[in-house]
């Protein structure tokens, strides 16, 4: 008998699954069609999309350059057990060096279903799909109910 299906989570393995799990629950069509999409580059603010169920959203380019959906920057987040949008920890230094806040060089739509930027650090394989960023919404409403 072979044991290669059975897997063992620690507990905070569990709950972040458990997180996941919750966030994959099903959304209307409505909920996952942008009626208004902004990228507020020229104001350096971030992302606005008003949702055709009614709900309005907004996203700082901080917290999308964070929450870079591209394999690379999820397998990093992972092994850091960091949260989409939660940014790196920040290296002790004596004189800690400035770094511009994150900005988009430039923003485009992908297909019907997603935006892509190309961040001005040089990064730019992120894909952002509607359903990502509905999931990810950073309003009061959406947080208080993931927690």
């Amino acid at each position: 008998m072979s044991h290669e299906g059975i897997r063992f989570l620690s507990k905070e393995d569990q709950e972040r699954q458990e997180r996941e799990e919750r966030r994959a629950r099903a959304l209307t069509r409505e909920a996952l069609t942008p009626l208004k999409v902004r990228v507020l580059k020229t104001e350096g603010t971030g992302v606005e999309i008003d949702w055709t169920d009614g709900h309005k959203s907004h996203w700082s380019f901080a917290w999308l350059r964070d929450a870079c959906p591209c394999a690379t920057c999820v397998e990093e987040r992972q092994l850091q057990k960091r949260e989409p949008g939660q940014p790196k920890p920040k290296p002790a230094q004596l004189l800690p060096l400035y770094e511009p806040p994150a900005r988009p060089a430039s923003a485009h739509p992908v297909g019907r279903y997603a935006l892509q930027f190309n961040w001005q650090d040089g990064h730019s394989s992120g894909i952002y799909s509607w359903d990502f960023l509905r999931r990810h919404c950073q309003c009061a409403e959406c947080i208080a109910s993931r927690d």
